[in-house]
């Protein structure tokens, strides 16, 4: 018995031979079309984001209020000192260069209670959350508040 025919194109070619090789074409178009460290830029940007965030996130209160007030004064008006974290009720897609902002400056969104929250450097992942925090700790408006 024969081995089966395969069709052959134009110049002896195989079809599946120039499905490769349009394949391979493209491939070299979109690669030719990005530079090639277009992986290691966004990543740089992204981890020295990430380091800010995470050393923000251990400055006290007083400090991530006057770093708020200058960077973003109209979400300072809305900060809200719960205990001694900070919250924002603002929406977290409404305005993305402001979310940004927050996340640069240590803050984090808190979807069960749907606001930002800042740690101010007090951390207890594991420990029991209360209902409602506001009624254990207090809460006062940042612009309330006297600085120290």
């Amino acid at each position: 018995m024969s081995p089966p025919e395969v069709k052959q194109a134009a110049y002896g070619e195989t079809r599946t031979a120039n499905i490769k090789k349009k394949l391979m074409k493209n491939k070299f178009q979109v690669e030719a079309a990005t530079p090639a460290n277009a992986v290691q830029q966004s990543s740089i940007g992204t981890e020295r984001i990430s380091i800010k965030h995470n050393a923000n996130r251990e400055l006290p209160t007083q400090k991530v209020l006057d770093l708020l007030k200058r960077e973003l004064p109209h979400q300072y008006e809305l900060a809200e000192i719960v205990g001694k974290w900070i919250w924002l009720e603002f929406p977290k897609a409404s305005h993305r260069a402001a979310a940004n902002t927050l996340y640069r400056l240590g803050f984090h969104w808190n979807q069960r209670r749907c606001v930002w929250q800042h740690p101010c450097g007090v951390f207890a992942p594991y420990a029991p959350h209360p209902g409602e925090p506001r009624a254990k700790y207090g809460s006062q408006f940042a612009f309330n508040v006297q600085p120290a």
